[in-house]
């Protein structure tokens, strides 16, 4: 989008850029155990960091520290009328909608059973307009610092988009597109952590990594080792087989790309227990969707969605 057009709501929204978001905001809770262990057992985190009297919060637990729950924070610690008033000028320009985009973080200190969380947040920036598939909208970045008794713990930068729905063709089905054209898969992200199991992929191969510490497998693909914290790895080739561990069968939104009839769906996405003991989420194929079930035996295999992306998927045989 050209950045020479005049646009007025940007330049009353670039007015809010430093000021709070949110003040002297303080945790409902002090680091405790229990949420420790709870979010380690969610995650699947068996880090003996993160275990007994010695024991510290996992890094990306940051913000959960700060969060004020179903009930919210008390009066006068919650997000500012700074804040309040942006996201206003906003909805009343007709950008209604908002999903949120991405968010970082960082670590500056360890997090210990007993340390009392307080934190501050500010509106660090509002974008130009931008255009996307889902609307024309602005992109509102946050962020939070966190202190842990009163000491610099780290940052969590959140940005959200707040836009204008897209408006489609009323005459074009929502689902539909040109004859010759067939619905896509959305792409997977691929970063610096994971992009050596998608060049596996490519290579019709499914790469676990393996600590080289304490050669603990894991997936999916972290910078890290759970176990041991260590950073060096290596990959093992699964050897494709595996059983259903749990799944849900999709039935809305329909979605033609992600069924062969082309009508939507319903379709099951199951997650895989490998037989090198890792789990995967994927599609199971081969059988209808109202047979798949917990224990079902599958088998690896690679699938051509289009020209530009293939998937592992699992298939199974109606008497599997």
């Amino acid at each position: 989008m050209r950045t020479d057009v005049p646009d007025p709501l940007y330049e009353r929204l670039t007015a809010y850029a430093g000021r709070p978001a949110a003040t002297a905001g303080t945790g409902k809770d002090p680091v405790n155990l229990p949420m420790i262990r709870h979010w380690c057992e969610a995650m699947g985190d068996t880090s003996p960091a993160y275990q007994g009297p010695d024991a510290v919060a996992p890094p990306t637990m940051l913000q959960a520290w700060t969060m004020g729950g179903l009930a919210g924070h008390s009066h006068g610690t919650g997000r500012s009328a700074a804040y309040d008033e942006l996201l206003g000028l906003l909805d009343g320009a007709g950008y209604t909608s908002v999903v949120a985009t991405d968010c970082e973080q960082e670590y500056l200190r360890p997090l210990r059973p007993g340390d009392r969380i307080t934190f501050d947040a500010v509106i660090e920036a509002v974008s130009r307009r931008k255009t996307t598939k889902l609307g024309t909208g602005y992109f509102v970045t946050t962020r939070m610092d966190v202190r842990a008794d009163g000491e610099p713990a780290g940052t969590h930068r959140f940005r959200i988009l707040k836009y204008r729905p897209a408006q489609r063709n009323p005459e074009q089905p929502r689902t539909a597109k040109a004859k010759h054209e067939a619905p896509l898969r959305p792409r997977p992200v691929i970063n610096r952590d994971n992009a050596g199991f998608w060049a596996g992929v490519a290579e019709h191969r499914l790469l676990i990594q393996r600590c080289t510490g304490c050669a603990t497998l894991r997936f999916p693909w972290l910078p890290g080792c759970n176990a041991c914290a260590g950073q060096e790895w290596d990959t093992v080739e699964a050897s494709g087989e595996g059983t259903v561990f749990s799944h849900v069968v999709m039935h809305h939104p329909s979605f033609p790309a992600f069924d062969p009839s082309g009508e939507g769906g319903p379709y099951a996405v199951a997650l895989i227990e490998l037989a090198e003991g890792v789990r995967i989420v994927a599609n199971v194929v081969g059988v209808p969707y109202d047979k798949v079930r917990v224990g079902l035996p599958v088998r690896l295999e690679f699938l051509r969605t289009d020209p530009d992306l293939e998937l592992p998927v699992f298939r199974a045989s109606e008497g599997g």
